[in-house]
């Protein structure tokens, strides 16, 4: 016998017997013969020495067809005689990695199974707990409702406290269950119904002893309140007069501050100033603009101008503009026209707002500059416009001052100083100043929360004097302050947030 054919014949022995293994647990597989295949021998058979017994009853002279077990196979003789065979077996390699992963999954469901079901049992004992209060409630309900006098306003607040927390158990269960459950549904109409009844018993007080002690402790709060502002001597503040009018008596109290946002530039601008432009032409209708200083809290070099205040707010339909000769925040806008302190010079500039050009320029006289007598807490402000309903002012500070505020009151066209006056307060030591109808008002901080303005000077009789006024912040320093004659309003710089404040002004007796 050829080797090859020899090699063949063992191969598919093999393969019989395996066959024949996996034929125990299902009908018997016959054994396969070889008359099937061309040029060899039905008659010759061999048996494997290591199988016996049964297994040599399914040896290959057993005389079946291999095609009955072996479907996929094709076997030709090539011209030496040598037999060559190609059989392709079928796959039954068991699927372990299958049955891995169906038993993970199984166990993961059945954690989470058990987990859910635990959840189940606690609130089961929950809603139990929570019927016998129910039941209670019921019963002290019923008593209140036949006996009108016995109950206090004690009784409806606790009754509101138990039914608040079994509303709160039942919303936790709703969210817990994610699906619809009758027990829960039912309780939480229950419970709506409870809080329904107990508001209709507190209206329907017959002896109206709830309400007649709730009228009792408003008079008392505001008796106390009568007393308290008895011993305050605060003057009575009367509705603003007409909007760029002077007919009152000073300013007497401001508002909360209002945070109107962040300046365009971001958290790293903490220096600069923001407002909005009074003419008096057109009072109504001033733009509002925003100059961040740029981080070095000295060059004034970009500002935006917005038409609205909506649209300063959604940072939308802004004419972003851009200089390089301005210093400091003490910038302020007059009738279109932007008034700034020039780069490391005494001199100033009158900027118009619609070219973005110098239209011009004019030393002040003797005025400090460059640090010498800026405002405290704040570098190169030594030079601060302000507007009012007067027109353009400038403070600053002269060597011959001593330090001490001078208010100069300017030309807003040429810049020429009509007129000026000298104060007894040292410009270093406030935080900030502005005019209101030609009266100076200077501001110091009290604290990282809270500013004051504490000192005036009315230019129209050249008095002086001493305020209290609390003046709330949101951050630490105040860079600026500007005033708004038509609205009224400073508008407030403070560590890169736009603030803006009412004022409210003491009317003068008729």
């Amino acid at each position: 016998m050829r080797p090859g054919l020899s090699f063949l014949l063992a191969l598919l022995f093999f393969l019989g017997q395996a066959a024949g293994d996996l034929g125990d647990v299902g009908p018997p597989i016959p054994s396969p013969g070889f008359s099937s295949f061309p040029g060899v021998d039905s008659s010759s058979s061999f048996s494997s020495s290591s199988r016996s017994g049964s297994s040599s009853s399914r040896s290959l002279g057993s005389g079946g067809s291999v095609s009955q077990l072996f479907s996929n196979f094709t076997g030709s003789v090539d011209d030496s005689g040598t037999c060559q065979c190609s059989v392709s077996l079928p796959d039954t390699t068991f699927p372990v990695d299958r049955v891995e992963r169906l038993e993970f999954t199984a166990h993961v469901l059945s954690q989470k199974f058990e987990k859910e079901l635990s959840k189940v049992r606690e609130y089961v004992q929950l809603i139990s707990v929570y019927e016998k209060k129910l039941l209670n409630l019921t019963v002290r309900i019923d008593i209140m409702e036949k006996d009108t006098i016995s109950y206090t306003e004690l009784d409806f607040e606790l009754i509101k406290v138990e039914v608040k927390e079994m509303e709160k158990l039942v919303i936790q269960l709703k969210e817990s269950f994610g699906g619809s459950s009758e027990i829960v549904d039912q309780l939480e109409v229950e419970i709506r119904n409870m809080t329904l009844l107990v508001e209709k018993l507190e209206t329907l007080d017959k002896n109206n002893v709830l309400a007649i002690r709730r009228e009792i402790v408003a008079l008392k709060t505001k008796l106390k309140e009568c007393e308290a502002s008895k011993d305050q001597n605060t003057p009575v503040v009367h509705p603003p007069p007409t909007p760029g009018s002077c007919g009152h008596g000073g300013v007497v109290n401001i508002s909360k501050p209002s945070v109107v946002q962040l300046n365009w530039r971001g958290f790293s601008y903490l220096y600069g100033a923001w407002g909005r432009d009074y003419s008096p032409q057109h009072p109504n209708k001033g733009l509002y603009w925003v100059a961040p200083l740029n981080t070095d809290g000295r060059l004034l070099e970009y500002y935006r101008l917005y038409n609205t205040l909506d649209d300063l707010l959604l940072y939308i339909n802004a004419r972003e503009l851009r200089i390089t000769y301005g210093q400091g925040s003490g910038t302020a806008v007059y009738n279109n026209n932007m008034y700034v302190n020039m780069y490391n010079t005494g001199n100033i500039a009158r900027v118009n707002l619609t070219t973005n050009t110098i239209a011009v320029t004019q030393t002040l006289p003797n005025a400090a500059y460059n640090n010498r007598f800026s405002y405290a807490n704040v570098a190169w402000q030594d030079i601060d416009f302000a507007v009012d309903e007067n027109g353009l002012w400038v403070i600053y500070s002269t060597e011959a001052s001593t330090g001490n505020m001078v208010i100069s009151k300017l030309n807003d066209t040429t810049l020429q100083v009509l007129n000026t006056w000298y104060t007894k307060q040292y410009k270093p030591s406030a935080s900030n100043a502005f005019m209101v109808c030609g009266v100076l008002y200077a501001t110091r901080t009290m604290n990282t929360r809270t500013e004051e303005i504490f000192y005036y000077y009315d230019t129209n009789t050249g008095k002086e004097g001493k305020l209290d006024i609390v003046m709330h912040k949101m951050q630490e320093k105040v860079q600026s302050i500007n005033y708004n004659p038509f609205d009224q309003k400073l508008y407030v710089y403070n560590d890169g947030y736009l603030l803006n404040y009412d004022l409210s002004v003491l009317q003068k007796p008729q």
